[in-house]
């Protein structure tokens, strides 16, 4: 038996909702066993700007990087937009990914059966849809220097974004990604623009290589980013494993959110390396559906996304794979019988609120246990 430490970081909007649903079903794991979590939560965004000033706290920041994993809610708001840019809300999670080393962000688009008609696409084209689209997390113009606004006089301003990647930035997401493809289908497709950037030739010529040195026995394709999200809408069943930068990767992961027939569907990992000594690695989970603050409050945002990100956790985290399964199957069973949050219901149909859709998952783990 083992014993795990949760930080938990709700944030803002609807943070602090879903991420009651996940104390709930962190409930559970801790009465069934073996393995115990326990938990502590803290302040992250705009709701720790109104307390301290910032968006994230140095004592925050340490209790991470002591923490097993870190559960991440969501931060931003209408409420923040005049912040200064430094201690806007979005600044503490780049610092926790920054800070944590997080370079490999894991953001899988599985459609449930019960959900095919919610995506805008047709039911035949993801009807059974099951990708990941790794994205590299701590590199690109994201973080690229110089990033820069200059009054060049006479009214006008220059912007200016780095795109930056160095050999083993790229081959370090390269590896994550193959060795992801070796435990799903087998494939991956690199995806860049190396007709028009620097960085892309060399993104290309560094997968390739990596390839070709440690993983011939796994299919490898390339595509230009932008030809990549048009085949994610007209055939995305094509894909496995899609690996890509941190600009295209914020995209192309978007995209792929409305395949499943919402954000709030939509769960991510974002992992560091593996420490040599103790086999663990630094890993923050979050839903990618963000803060709503439109619906904050309310009590009707879908917790799915949330639980979800836990369960990815408990995969990738704690080696817990049969209690990560169960988390799956508890959410296809759920919506197998009808419960549908009001972001996924059908025109005319009924909606559940956050804390019943949580309810009929632990309902379904039950009866799984």
């Amino acid at each position: 038996m083992a014993t795990h430490n949760l930080l938990l970081l709700p944030g803002d909007g609807i943070g602090p909702e879903v991420m009651g649903e996940v104390k709930r079903v962190v409930d559970f794991f801790n009465k069934r066993g073996p393995d115990k979590f326990t938990t502590e939560d803290a302040l992250v965004g705009g709701s720790c700007y109104d307390a301290h000033g910032v968006s994230i706290t140095d004592a925050t920041m340490d209790k991470a990087k002591s923490a097993a994993a870190v559960i991440f809610g969501a931060v931003g708001g209408p409420k923040w937009d005049k912040v200064p840019y430094e201690a806007r809300p979005e600044a503490g999670l780049l610092r926790l990914r920054k800070d944590l080393a997080l370079y490999a962000n894991l953001r899988p688009a599985v459609t449930y059966p019960a959900l095919a008609e919610a995506s805008s696409l047709k039911r035949e084209l993801v009807e059974g849809l099951d990708i990941m689209i790794l994205r590299e997390l701590t590199g690109g113009v994201y973080f690229g220097e110089p990033k820069t606004i200059t009054d060049l006089g006479n009214g006008q301003k220059r912007a200016v974004d780095t795109q930056v990647y160095d050999t083993y930035e790229i081959e370090r997401i390269g590896r994550v990604a193959f060795e992801l493809a070796r435990k799903r289908k087998n494939k991956v497709t690199s995806m860049e623009k190396r007709n028009v950037m620097k960085s892309g030739l060399l993104w290309n010529e560094v997968i390739t290589a990596l390839h070709a040195r440690e993983f011939k026995d796994v299919e490898l394709e390339h595509q230009l980013a932008d030809s990549g999200g048009m085949q994610l809408v007209r055939n995305p069943k094509q894909f496995d494993v899609i690996v890509t930068d941190n600009l295209f990767g914020d995209m192309l992961s978007d995209i792929a959110a409305m395949l499943t027939g919402s954000l709030g569907m939509l769960a991510s990992a974002s992992l560091g390396e593996v420490d040599p000594k103790t086999k663990r690695r630094k890993a923050l989970y979050e839903p990618v559906h963000g803060s709503a603050p439109d619906i904050a409050g309310k009590g009707i945002a879908n917790p799915i996304a949330m639980i979800a990100s836990f369960g990815m956790a408990l995969r990738y985290s704690f080696d817990m794979g049969k209690e990560a399964d169960m988390i799956d199957k508890a959410i296809a069973a759920t919506l197998d019988k009808g419960l549908r949050t009001a972001d996924i219901a059908g025109p005319g149909a009924k909606s559940v609120g956050t804390a019943e859709m949580g309810s009929a998952i632990i309902a379904e783990l039950e009866a799984l246990a």
